[in-house]
């Protein structure tokens, strides 16, 4: 997809002005910058990345992460409850997010508030109040592609093919 314009106005020139290409659902190793000429060819051919061993697609992996555990903002709630606001990003390309879902302490998943995202390629921002317990606590999150596939929970390096696994933070009260 040729992108020409950003926010409205003309590709700046360090993201690739006059014309960029824009590959929806993968990784950035995957989207031409500068273009300088074009050379058509009868088969495939290994690209920069693909000749240093990383993935021939680099397809973008639905990923969720933890970015705040906010036990500095406790929030008061009727009979006198704290709650602790967690909150982070999840994305999955152009495949979209349809939940995301947080555990404590290896216990039962429970669902997180989704704001609406800016389009159906940006990140999603989410957020979950957790009824605060005294103790030392792990918290790992989870997120759904928009057609309910889980994310990937098995830990995988950025190498070959995008980094994979639950992402998980810890906290002292």
């Amino acid at each position: 997809m040729p992108t020409y314009a950003f926010d409205g106005l003309p590709l700046p020139e360090k993201h690739g002005f006059p014309l960029r290409i824009y590959i929806p659902d993968r990784y950035g190793m995957k989207q031409p910058k500068w273009i300088e000429s074009i050379e058509a060819i009868d088969h495939w051919e290994p690209g920069y990345w693909v000749v240093r061993g990383w993935d021939r697609e680099a397809r973008m992996k639905a990923t969720s992460v933890i970015d705040t555990l906010a036990a500095n903002m406790m929030i008061a709630q009727p009979a006198h409850e704290m709650r602790v606001p967690i909150g982070g990003i999840a994305h999955a390309g152009v495949r979209g997010i349809s939940k995301v879902e947080l555990r404590v302490d290896n216990g039962p998943w429970m669902p997180a508030e989704l704001r609406t995202p800016l389009s159906g390629q940006t990140w999603v921002v989410w957020r979950y109040d957790w009824p605060m317990q005294r103790g030392k606590h792990t918290f790992a999150v989870r997120c759904s592609e928009g057609d309910g596939t889980l994310q990937i929970a098995r830990q995988f390096p950025p190498d070959p093919s995008g980094a994979a696994g639950l992402d998980s933070r810890s906290l002292m009260l």
